[in-house]
């Protein structure tokens, strides 16, 4: 075993095994879950299911036990992954009805699968190397986790030793998924048909996801709840690692069960169905808030629940309804949930409805609304505040006494302890009333607290940046509305009008120099656009994201729309309120609201071209657009509505690192001012001054290049041996990636351009390392577009493959590829890495041939390393190393055997090489090698390694003749399944 391995191993698979046997799981070993499955392709422990079939549901006939467990196993297997996982997971949750004849005619009847509401009467186990077999090819897990035999979490483990462990889990799980076209072919996607959980880890870091979710929203879980960090301290007799804190908090048992059955939903985008699972934040709030609501009684059960703009409040509130649902207690409860805008009502709305949440209500009228409440048990309806109003002179009627009334009410700071409020209270009298908010309250005005309650739970805007759920927000301002021409307001109209008195002065200032008329003024806004779009082309656009104009009155909107198109700006639309009193100027752009829907539905499609949309107080709020990295912001927004708008920037997207809101009114100048109303720690990290990126840049400048602090920078090869070693190129890979998001940032600001020349150069010698080591990571896709063209277009391509043109292994001209290169040191790397790469490709191929190459090319480096020999004595080895590569077709012949035979004929040796059994048993080893190819050879048909039935056959006869050989039944086992891989590997293309 290797020493990554070893590492995998001891830091990570085995405190994983250790933590899991704690907290109650079984151990299985590999060979006790092959005896409760039918085949190596079937992934359901098949026995253990039946079991719990019969446990769960006694009356359960064995036609039906075999029917359910066909249900979620064989009857899944022609469906893809992605149908075939919602379709089991409907069953696992809501369970499968089958008919059965229980004395009285046959009549549907409930199977469950799992046992959610008492956990301990389920089977959780798990095993280690759990291998399953595909179409072409076998996946081994290294862990999977079993309920009631079911395998519900896949679980990949990796050695923090190694580059990037967290993101190689994810990209092999990923692959054993068959997501995505370049896996096709490669992985196992029955083993995911049931799975609900997925994991990634390297003790040291660790992320969860479930099936089909792409890399970008896999997640950490920072939270062990219910259990404490000392909890988990106690009871591993050490310190936790974010591993630890990762597997209690999803893994113990009433929290595995509780997320599959009430933090996972399908949300249909698109018309395509996405799998979502709960972050740490939704699912502990949501248990808080439960636990509240249980142990209080009257207002008591209420509270606060703070989670910060873009982090998934919309899906707390659905899963907290959930589980208020589903909770017997409540007795079916009335769940209603109150906004106080008609876009967040339609927002939240869609939101249950597009993840399949059972029959919401939309209450469209104060009629409406009435009548749902007054006859409201069991049902969950949606409503705006502004629909509990009275009607005429009368007092606001009790519409229901029931304390079973959940009201969830959105952005409650704004409206829920006015008039309206007071209203709904004393509609509901008996209701328990629990405030959402994705901004904090306001510490001189608490009265929501005193309203709803303290906090249940807050997710802070610094933590969504940590866990990455949200991206950081910078600012920067550009120029201050109240100066023109670079002379204030003030001074201008004393200019203007010094003849008059002041008293008159004043009075034509407040009647036409108000803030609003000056911010319309059209060569305002067009010296604004012109910086603006400037700045949008430069440093947003190139890179594929697109921005929010916001204007301060709806005039100044219709301005700044009619001034884009007269510039010839990237294709922009105006969404303003319109109103039968408009004038003709402001009518002209009047939208339904089914225009509006759409314009919107284009200005999130990335690939659409409408780049800009200009707004007033439109969109502001309950508006979820990832594609939108910038806000121009001329309008003077405070306290809460700045929170708010300001976040439409913050939500994460593939290749965005940050939000950018460019100030052109004066916010910043006041914005302490404008956040002292909060706590401070509150509201940390809200906006970042763009200046902040600067410090930040020259740190991560420095970190690229110390590298290098005592190389010649002209002398080519002597960097690329400083980052010959893998683990130190990783390292550089990541310090010149973080510099060039910082460029990113910072570019086109004149103070960037200092560092360009380095940031080129080091592009340079990525691209030369990338061609040198064949390490695909090197490559400049993972830059963005704007800092990918500069460095591109300063890389000489031509020198770069002069100097370190690939070493073909098998070539014939190899020794006078190596020529060409300049130094025995740069030939001895360029042998070594392209070695690497072709032993790499090939292990399946002669696992024990290739697995003596691997070892003797390790010494070759030791030895070069500790100088016992030098690079010219290193690379004749290494082409000693090659002629043996190149000649296995030689040496297979000469023992009378084709390559694939002879990779069998060395798997058949004993653990120590065959070095004592004498040339007799080496001779009965080379023709069992010809008898088994011999065997495989008729049932090697079209497509052999995609038909189970065929390969069902042949794992047959390879066991029958092994066991006929003398090799007792684990190792003709293991064997057997040796050999298929090396058959898939050679044969099976």
């Amino acid at each position: 075993m290797s020493k990554i391995d070893t590492n995998e191993l001891r830091l990570s698979e085995e405190p994983a095994d250790e933590l899991l046997t704690r907290m109650g799981y079984t151990a299985l070993t590999p060979a006790a879950v092959d005896d409760e499955r039918d085949s190596p392709s079937e992934p359901l422990l098949v026995k253990r299911l039946e079991a719990a079939l019969r446990r769960l549901n006694p009356w359960l006939s064995p036609e039906n036990v075999q029917k359910a467990v066909r249900h979620i196993g064989v009857g899944l297997a022609a469906l893809g992954l992605a149908e075939a996982n919602e379709r089991a997971y409907t069953a696992l949750v809501h369970n499968l009805s089958v008919e059965q004849d229980l004395g009285a005619g046959k009549q549907g009847q409930t199977v469950r699968f799992i046992d959610f509401e008492n956990p301990d009467r389920n089977d959780f186990a798990f095993v280690r190397q759990y291998r399953v077999s595909g179409a072409k090819t076998d996946v081994i897990a290294d862990i999977a986790i079993f309920v009631n035999g079911i395998p519900l979490a896949v679980i990949e483990c990796k050695s923090p030793t190694i580059a990037h462990p967290v993101s190689e889990g994810i990209e092999q799980l990923l692959r054993y998924q068959e997501v995505g076209e370049q896996y096709r072919g490669r992985g196992a996607p029955r083993l995911f048909m049931t799975a609900q959980m997925l994991v990634s880890t390297c003790g040291e870091a660790a992320r969860y996801a479930t099936v089909g979710t792409p890399t970008r929203f896999w997640a950490e879980w920072k939270d062990s709840y219910p259990l404490s960090r000392q909890d988990i301290s106690t009871l591993l007799a050490r310190e936790p690692k974010p591993q630890d804190i990762l597997l209690a908090g999803l893994f113990h048992k009433e929290n595995l069960l509780d997320l599959v059955r009430n933090f996972t939903v399908f949300e249909v985008e698109k018309g395509h169905t996405i799998k979502k699972v709960a972050r740490y934040h939704q699912f502990v709030a949501v248990n808080k808030a439960l636990y509240r609501i249980t142990h209080n009684k009257g207002p008591k059960r209420g509270g606060v629940v703070w989670h910060t703009q873009g982090s998934g409040k919309s899906l707390t509130m659905q899963f907290l309804a959930v589980k208020l649902r589903r909770l017997a207690q409540m007795e079916n409860p009335l769940i209603v949930i109150v906004t106080d805008r008609t876009d967040l009502d339609t927002q939240i709305a869609s939101t249950f409805m597009r993840c399949g949440f059972p029959s919401p209500k939309h209450a469209q009228s104060v009629k409406d609304l009435r009548a749902l409440l007054s006859d409201g048990h069991g049902k969950t309806m949606m409503t705006t505040v502004q629909k509990f109003q009275e009607q005429s002179d009368e007092k606001h009627p009790v519409l229901s006494r029931a304390d079973n009334v959940f009201v969830m009410v959105d952005e409650a700071h704004r409206t829920q302890y006015s008039g309206l409020g007071a209203n709904m209270r004393h509609a509901l009298p008996n209701a328990c009333f629990i405030a959402f908010t994705g901004t904090p309250i306001d510490k001189k005005n608490r009265s929501t607290f005193s309203t709803f309650g303290d906090y249940i739970h807050t997710y802070t805007i610094e933590q969504a940046v940590l866990d990455g759920a949200t991206v950081p927000i910078y600012y920067e301002m550009r120029q201050s509305l109240d100066r023109v021409e670079g002379k204030p307001l003030d001074t201008l109209f004393r200019e203007a009008f010094e003849e008059l008195p002041l008293a008159e002065q004043e009075r034509l200032k407040q009647r036409y120099g108000n803030v609003e008329a000056i911010a319309a003024a059209p060569r305002r806004v067009e010296r604004i656009c012109e910086d603006l779009l400037q700045h949008f082309r430069d440093s947003i656009r190139p890179n594929g994201f697109k921005a929010q104009v916001v204007a301060c009155s709806r005039d100044a909107a219709v301005v700044y729309k009619e001034t884009l198109d007269r510039m010839g700006a990237p294709e922009s639309a105006i969404i303003i309120s319109s109103s039968n009193n408009d004038s003709a100027h402001l009518a002209r752009w009047h939208l339904s609201p089914g225009e509006q829907k759409r314009l919107v539905e284009r200005f999130k499609d990335k690939e659409d071209p409408l780049a800009i949309l200009v707004v007033c107080d439109m969109l502001l709020t309950g508006f979820d657009a990832p594609v939108e990295q910038v806000m121009y912001l001329d309008s003077p927004l405070r306290e809460h509505t700045l929170l708010q708008a300001i976040a439409r920037v913050n939500r994460t997207a593939d290749g965005k690192d940050y939000g950018l809101v460019v100030d052109y009114w004066g916010v910043a100048d006041q914005l302490e001012q404008a956040l002292e109303v909060f706590t401070r720690e509150d509201v940390a990290g809200v906006m970042r001054p763009k200046s902040d990126v600067l410090p930040i840049l020259e740190a991560r400048h420095r970190s690229a290049m110390r590298f290098f602090n005592r190389i010649d920078r002209k002398d080519t090869e002597a960097c690329l041996r400083v980052i010959e070693p893998e683990d130190v190129r990783a390292e550089f890979n990541l310090a010149v990636r973080r510099f060039a998001q910082s460029m990113d940032m910072l570019l086109p600001d004149p103070k960037a351009l200092d560092y360009l020349p380095d940031l080129e150069w080091l592009g340079q010698i990525r691209a030369m390392a990338r061609v040198r080591f064949g390490d695909e990571q090197m490559d400049l896709r993972g830059f963005q577009a704007k800092v990918r063209e500069l460095i591109e277009a300063h890389i000489n391509t031509e020198a770069v493959e002069q100097l370190l043109k690939p070493v073909n292994i098998l070539s014939g001209a190899l020794k006078e590829e190596l020529a060409k290169l300049k130094s025995d040191e740069a030939r001895a790397s360029a042998m070594e890495h392209a070695l690497r790469r072709e032993i790499h490709v090939r292990m399946d191929e002669n696992p024990v041939v290739f697995a003596e190459l691997s070892e003797r090319l390790e010494s070759l480096i030791e030895e070069r390393r500790d100088a016992r020999i030098d690079a010219a004595q290193q690379l004749q080895l290494m082409l000693g190393v090659a002629d043996q590569l190149r000649n296995l077709q030689g040496t297979a012949a000469s023992l009378g055997l084709d390559e694939t035979g002879y990779a069998v004929y060395r798997l058949l040796e004993k653990p120590d090489g065959g070095k004592a059994d004498g040339e007799g048993a080496a001779q009965a080893r080379r023709e069992l090698a010809k008898t088994l190819m011999a065997d495989l050879k008729p049932l090697l048909v079209v497509d052999w390694a995609q038909k189970e039935d065929v390969k069902k056959r042949m794992r047959a006869a390879l066991k029958t003749r092994l066991r006929e050989s003398g090799y007792a039944r684990p190792d003709a086992e293991s064997l057997t399944l040796q050999v298929m891989d090396i058959a898939q590997a050679r044969l099976g293309r």
